[in-house]
């Protein structure tokens, strides 16, 4: 695959680059075209489907699973696993996963006129048999599967792809015995979603970079005139930055000011009005990119200087610490197994002990900006969360650190937010940010 070592020695070089080439001034880091992110899409899915596949369906104890998704009603797990050149599901795509057991190679197979991409085979003859519910029927009974996994779930709606009238088309044909082995696919979906590759971590750094860079350019004076830049237009260079680079965004970007004059924190239920930026400001975004299939969800902070200083105040870089203090408690804590309502509790109760007022809200991220996994805190819901909370940490998943800390600031006479996000991952013995994460806030003149 000659393109594709090309597009591996181009993210090579850009990896190697020094740090510094998310500064302010240097270019982004280089965007593959479309052809090079379709070839990393597909090899990654070949990779996945004879590594993660077997060991997630052994670990389940499901030797069955099926996916089924109509034309622009697609289940979010089935639009993982179609090759790049499909944009979605054509009429209705089924999919099926066996295990043969006995450490056999898994059947990955399309009840479809025709492959599905690579990985999933063909395995219906519309001429010997006209409807395709039967014929999938008879594909799972030739197979006597002991359980049947579908992606129907109560608590995680990635994993609740299957739509109701599919659901009831098999209640229809499979006959009793099959139908009474329907199991949800819910642990399936979420540790296919939340497993990441090697090849995909490599490519991350890369995309993390892309994201810093833009955040970078968009907290400089490249961006913003104190006195004139408005907060929302800041908003929209970033989601036009995204555009005029190729990438796409999951979510409408923030930008918000905190400053000394009498100001209340804004609540997190709404979003803060356009303000003229001013020196003096402490600013914050929020902020989060797709390219290469994957998300990125970062937020970082800025200092506007005023007239003479060259640094933000003791006060706000003191402040800043602390935020960067909870995110490193929160880290010492992750353990494989260890659910999110147990790393809030931990989180909150240590940073209460030395001082801090945390905020935690910290999710998964990768296919989806708010993956699957565990959720650990939502910022209304600091006492734990019901069911998704008390998933557990598995190996090789990725995490946005989110959070803030409450700080009182004597200098302004007020409490501020210093809130904060960086993408992580966790391989089982420790925890990195991917693409290492703001150590100092950006400084604007």
């Amino acid at each position: 695959m000659p393109r594709l070592l090309t597009c591996c020695l181009l993210l090579v070089c850009v990896l190697c680059l020094p740090r510094a080439a998310s500064s302010q001034s240097s270019p982004p880091p280089a965007i593959l075209s479309l052809q090079q992110q379709a070839e990393l899409h597909d090899a990654w899915l070949q990779e996945r489907a004879t590594t993660v596949l077997p060991a997630l369906m052994r670990r389940a104890g499901i030797d069955m699973w099926l996916l089924i998704s109509r034309e622009y009603n697609e289940d979010p797990v089935l639009t993982t696993m179609l090759p790049s050149s499909w944009m979605g599901a054509r009429r209705t795509t089924m999919l099926l996963v066996y295990d043969p057991g006995d450490g056999q190679p898994l059947e990955t197979l399309a009840c479809a006129r025709y492959d599905v991409g690579e990985v999933f085979k063909k395995a219906w003859d519309p001429d010997a048999e006209p409807d395709q519910w039967q014929a999938l029927t008879d594909l799972i009974a030739s197979r006597a599967p002991r359980k049947i996994a579908v992606n129907r779930s109560a608590d995680f709606g990635l994993a609740d792809g299957l739509t109701a009238e599919h659901y009831a088309q098999l209640q229809t044909y499979l006959p009793e015995p099959l139908a009474e082995r329907i199991v949800s696919g819910e642990e399936l979906a979420i540790g296919w979603l939340e497993t990441r590759i090697p090849a995909e971590l490599t490519v991350y750094r890369h995309v993390m970079q892309v994201a810093h860079h833009i955040i970078a350019e968009a907290f400089s004076n490249r961006t913003i005139i104190p006195g004139v830049t408005t907060t929302e237009e800041v908003v929209w260079h970033l989601r036009e930055r995204a555009r005029a680079l190729g990438l796409g965004i999951w979510f409408h970007p923030t930008v918000d000011v905190q400053r000394a004059e009498n100001q209340e924190l804004y609540a997190f239920s709404e979003r803060p009005g356009a303000t003229v930026i001013q020196p003096g400001d402490l600013l914050h975004c929020d902020y989060g990119i797709t390219y290469c299939g994957l998300n990125t969800d970062t937020q970082h902070n800025a200092y506007v200087l005023r007239p003479g200083e060259t640094e933000a105040p003791a006060y706000l870089r003191d402040a800043f610490g602390k935020g960067k203090r909870v995110m490193d408690i929160l880290t010492g804590h992750f353990q494989t197994g260890r659910t999110g309502n147990e790393l809030l509790a931990l989180t909150l109760a240590q940073g209460r002990e030395e001082g801090l007022q945390p905020t935690v809200y910290t999710h998964p991220i990768g296919y989806h900006g708010h993956g699957a996994g565990p959720t650990i805190g939502l910022w209304d819901q600091q006492e734990g969360v019901a069911v998704r909370g008390d998933y557990p940490v598995y190996p090789h998943t990725a995490y946005s650190i989110e959070l803030n800390t409450r700080v009182h600031l004597p200098e302004w006479d007020k409490d501020i937010r210093m809130m904060m996000e960086e993408d992580g991952y966790w391989d089982g013995q420790q925890f990195r940010y991917i693409d290492g994460r703001q150590h100092a806030l950006y400084l604007i003149e």
